[in-house]
């Protein structure tokens, strides 16, 4: 059972998530939990990461079958026809030349030469055919890597790149819960704007109606009826533009999800906010964050690297053996018959060393070191990096958690001053100007309030990435 990210715990507590209803949750509702579950088996860069895994233990198993026996078999037929001549030196002295010669002659063979013309300094060579017209020729070829440095470093190099690959699994984890909860949490504020704004418009509607029935009767005039109607407008207008946002949120949820469905997605989580405690800043443990681990890995790859170059001084032992028959003949007749066929049998060994390469390994191995060296320092700028981004991250959120507690009281007054303004200018005492002023200053309240809620959530999520502890 995958472990449930500390974010999603700590967010709960901070804003008292609750499930929005009772009802059993169908294939398009999804709680925060769910929607991070989904995105772990369908987000393309999470499951690429996972393949990056596979595809390293496979290099691995690649990597170790080069010192298993390598075994290979060929057959070859080859039909001559032409059988290939050959050119021999003459070694038929001058002085029986002419007499074997005459022999041939006497058997009915072709002369090439004349003995007339040969002299004790220059004759010509002889020209022959050897061989038949068919040849056949299957054998097994067998090697054996007994004894190689490179492969032995290179097997160790393998076993830190299933590492590095783990490690990227784990960082693109940490980013699916960071961007699945962002998007999530986008979605659920934009819908609970949208629900105070149904409540203003509610209000303003009935105070419009009734300024018209009183404008009727002749008891206010047409301004305040067009007044409170252009109010009324604005709130149509942007609670059209908030459907329009939550459209557009949802649509980033199922981005970050992988989800490819074209279904609404229901979110059964919500929020009701109780808690936004101030964070201190403390020394973060370099140790946690993804990126310092994968350097860590990247500096061990430098130093294999390293004995991967002096260990080339080394040498290397490869035993081998071949077994072939070969058949031959003018015609095909000893094909299929094992008696007409000649082996071959050999085994043997080579040892290779490298004796001298005008110091080409030596600068190698320098450069190398410089690799490394340069990776020390790399993870030195990187864990300063850390530090600051946590300490950056936990400021942003204590001024986002302050920012809350201001607009929440901000809310607060523009309501109340809303609903007063209302009162009086219900009983006669107030002017429909103080109503709209006071509507459009709640309205303002309410967008800042829920900006500031999603600020809040959002550094709490950056902030538990940067320290290393978004997921378990």
């Amino acid at each position: 059972m995958m472990n449930k990210p500390i974010a999603i715990t700590l967010i709960a507590l901070m804003f008292g998530v609750t499930k929005a209803n009772a009802q059993e949750a169908n294939a398009s509702s999804y709680s925060l939990q769910q929607a991070i579950d989904y995105a772990y088996k369908n987000s393309p860069n999470y499951l690429n990461a996972q393949s990056d895994v596979l595809m390293a233990k496979y290099k691995r198993k690649e990597v170790i079958g080069m010192a298993l026996p390598q075994i290979t078999g060929s057959v070859d037929m080859k039909n001559f026809i032409v059988v290939p001549t050959q050119v021999l030196p003459n070694f038929i002295a001058p002085a029986s030349y002419a007499g074997t010669i005459d022999a041939l002659r006497g058997a009915g063979m072709p002369v090439i030469l004349d003995p007339a013309k040969l002299d004790q300094n220059n004759y010509d060579p002889i020209a022959a055919q050897f061989g038949t017209r068919y040849q056949t020729t299957a054998g097994l070829n067998a090697s054996l890597l007994v004894f190689s440095a490179d492969y032995l470093v290179g097997l160790k190099a393998t076993k830190e790149m299933i590492s590095l690959m783990n490690i990227s699994v784990a960082r693109s984890k940490t980013e699916v819960v960071s961007q699945v909860s962002k998007a999530y949490y986008g979605v659920l504020v934009n819908k609970e704007r949208i629900k105070l704004l149904d409540a203003n418009i509610t209000k303003l509607e009935k105070l419009l109606n009734d300024t018209k029935a009183f404008n009727k009767q002749g008891f206010v005039e047409q301004i305040d009826v067009d007044r409170l109607e252009v109010a009324f407008n604005n709130l149509i207008t942007e609670k059209q533009k908030i459907e329009r946002l939550i459209s557009l949120s949802e649509n980033v949820l199922k981005f970050q999800m992988g989800y490819a469905g074209a279904d609404n997605l229901v979110l059964t989580d919500s929020l009701s906010i109780s808690d936004n405690a101030e964070i201190s800043v403390s020394k973060i443990d370099v140790s946690k964050r993804t990126e310092y681990q994968m350097m860590e890995v990247q500096q061990r790859l430098y130093q294999i690297n390293v004995k991967r170059l002096k260990f080339g001084y080394m040498p290397s032992l490869v035993a081998f053996g071949s077994l072939s028959a070969s058949g031959m003949g003018n015609d095909l007749n000893y094909v299929g018959y094992i008696n007409k066929y000649y082996q071959t049998q050999l085994i043997g060994a080579t040892l290779s060393l490298n004796v001298f390469d005008g110091l080409q390994r030596h600068y190698k191995i320098q450069q190398a070191k410089l690799d490394f060296t340069k990776g020390e320092n790399s993870m030195k700028n990187l864990q300063l990096a850390i530090e600051l981004e946590g300490a950056s991250a936990a400021v942003n959120y204590n001024n986002a958690a302050l920012s809350l507690q201001v607009q929440k009281r901000n809310l607060d007054l523009a309501q109340n001053v809303y609903n007063v303004s209302q009162k009086k200018y219900e009983q006669g005492v107030g002017s429909n100007i103080e109503v709209i002023n006071a509507q459009q200053s709640l309205k303002e309240s309410q967008a800042n309030y829920f900006n500031a809620v999603y600020d809040m959530l959002v550094y709490k999520i950056d902030y538990l990435k940067a320290i290393g502890t978004l997921v378990k």
